[in-house]
C-alpha cells in the first residue's frame, strides 16, 4: 500500500518467463511540474525537450523508456494557449466585396451620362436635318419630290373618313397593348412570383399570376385584332393600309426625307395615308402582330407538349429570340405614332381617331384624355391584389 498522494508506476507482465513483474516493486517516477507556457501553441522540438520532466539519476535505471509519462498538470485545467478553431460555429455567408465594375455608380454620374447622351443625340439629329435639307435643295432631289410627293392615288376607291368602330378598335388595341407590354416586362424581371394560377383539372399547368395575366391579355388582343381585320375587309378600308402599287416605295422614301428635313408632307389622313404611314401600318398589322402571336403561342403553356416533331421544327429558343424584339418594335412604333399625331395637327388627328370627325375641335382631345385615364387605372390595377379575384374565376390562385 502506498502513501496517499504518492504516485506509483503501474506494473505489468514480466520481461522474461517466470520472472518478476516489470518494473520492479517500489519503482517510483520523479515528477517535476514545469512552468506552463502560452506561446507557441505547438511547441518546437527544443521547447518540448526542455519542458519534459527531468528524471533523477537514482531512478534513471528504474524507469524504462516505454513507460507512460504522467501528465505534468491537472487535466481539468484548460490550456492557456489561444484556440485554433471556431467554437463550433462558422459564418453562414462570407461577404465578398463586389468588383468595381459591378458597383452602382453615383446618381450624379448617371445624370451626367444621360445629359451627354441626350446632347449627342441632339447633335446627331441636327446634323441629319441639315444634311437632308442640303440634299433636298439639289435640282435632282427637287425633281424626285415633284414626281413622288409622298403618297399615291389608291388603285381602289375607298370612302373617306373613319367609322366609329375604328375609334373603338383603336382604343381597345391601345389599352391592351400598354398592359401587354407592362406584364411582359414584369415577366422578364420577376425573380420570385408572389402568386400562382393553376387551371382547373390541370395541376401541371401552374404558372405565375403575371404570366396568366399576360396570356389573358394576349387572347383579348387577338380577338380584338381578328374583329378589326374582318371589319377592315368588309368595309373596304383595307386599302388605306395595304399597298396597291409599287409606287409606295419611292413615295415612302420621299415622305421620310420630308419628315427628316422638318418640311413635312401634307397630311390627308382623313382621305388617304402617305406611303410611309401606309407601310408602317401594314408592317404593324400584318407582320409584327402575327409574329408576336406565333412566338407568344410557342412560349405559352398552350403549346402541345407531346408534339415532339413540331417542337423540334420550331424550337422555343427561336420564339424567344423573336418575341422580345417584336415587343421593342411595338414600343418604338407607339412612340413615333403618338409623336407624329401631336406634331402634325393634334386636334384634327385626335378627332379622326376619337370623335370620327375631321373638324378642328377639342372633342377628340378630351376623349383621348379620358382614354389615358382609363389606361392609367389599368396600369396601376395590374397587381396581384386586384388580379387574384379575377383569376379565381378561371382557376385556382395560390401563394406557391
Amino acid at each position: 500500500m502506498t502513501d496517499a498522494g504518492t504516485a506509483s508506476v503501474r506494473r505489468g507482465l514480466p520481461r522474461s518467463p517466470g520472472g518478476e513483474a516489470w518494473p520492479p516493486a517500489g519503482t517510483m517516477p520523479s515528477i517535476t511540474v514545469p512552468e506552463l507556457v502560452s506561446e507557441p501553441a505547438f511547441p518546437t522540438t527544443e521547447a518540448t525537450a526542455a519542458a519534459e520532466p527531468p528524471v533523477t539519476a537514482a531512478h534513471s535505471t528504474a524507469v524504462p523508456a516505454a513507460t507512460a509519462v504522467v501528465p505534468a498538470s491537472d487535466l481539468g485545467t484548460p490550456l492557456s494557449a489561444k484556440p485554433t478553431v471556431w467554437h463550433g460555429t462558422a459564418p453562414r455567408r462570407i461577404a465578398v466585396a463586389a468588383p468595381a465594375s459591378a458597383r452602382p455608380r453615383p446618381v450624379w454620374t448617371q445624370a451626367i451620362a444621360v445629359l451627354f447622351g441626350a446632347a449627342a443625340l441632339g447633335v446627331i439629329a441636327g446634323a441629319a436635318v441639315a444634311f437632308v435639307r442640303a440634299l433636298l435643295s439639289l435640282p435632282s432631289l427637287q425633281d424626285f419630290l415633284a414626281a413622288f410627293p409622298g403618297e399615291y392615288e389608291p388603285a381602289i376607291a375607298v370612302e373617306a373618313g373613319f367609322a366609329p368602330w375604328i375609334g373603338w378598335q383603336h382604343f381597345f388595341n391601345m389599352f391592351l397593348m400598354v398592359l401587354i407590354i407592362r406584364s411582359g416586362l414584369t415577366i422578364r424581371t420577376e425573380k420570385r412570383p408572389t402568386a400562382f394560377w393553376t387551371p382547373r383539372g390541370d395541376p401541371k399547368g401552374k404558372v405565375s399570376l403575371t404570366i396568366w395575366f399576360h396570356q389573358s391579355l394576349d387572347l383579348l388582343w387577338l380577338i380584338n385584332g381578328v374583329i378589326f381585320i374582318v371589319l377592315l375587309f368588309v368595309t373596304g378600308h383595307w386599302v388605306r393600309i395595304v399597298p396597291t402599287s409599287w409606287e409606295v416605295f419611292p413615295n415612302a422614301l420621299s415622305a421620310a426625307l420630308q419628315y427628316v428635313s422638318f418640311d413635312w408632307p401634307t397630311e390627308h389622313g382623313w382621305v388617304n395615308y402617305n406611303s410611309l404611314q401606309q407601310l408602317a401600318y401594314f408592317a404593324t398589322v400584318f407582320i409584327a402582330a402575327p409574329l408576336a402571336a406565333i412566338t407568344g403561342f410557342r412560349m405559352s403553356g398552350m403549346w402541345p407538349k407531346n408534339a415532339e416533331k413540331l417542337s423540334k421544327a420550331y424550337p422555343i429558343e427561336w420564339a424567344r429570340a423573336v418575341h422580345f424584339p417584336v415587343m421593342l418594335y411595338f414600343v418604338l412604333f407607339i412612340i413615333g405614332h403618338v409623336a407624329l399625331v401631336f406634331l402634325t395637327g393634334f386636334l384634327r388627328n385626335l378627332n379622326h381617331m376619337f370623335a370620327s370627325s375631321d373638324a378642328v375641335t377639342w372633342t377628340g382631345f378630351w376623349v383621348f384624355v379620358a382614354a389615358m385615364v382609363v389606361i392609367a387605372i389599368g396600369w396601376f390595377a395590374a397587381r396581384p391584389l386586384v388580379l387574384a379575384p379575377v383569376a379565381k374565376l378561371f382557376g385556382q390562385v395560390s401563394g406557391r
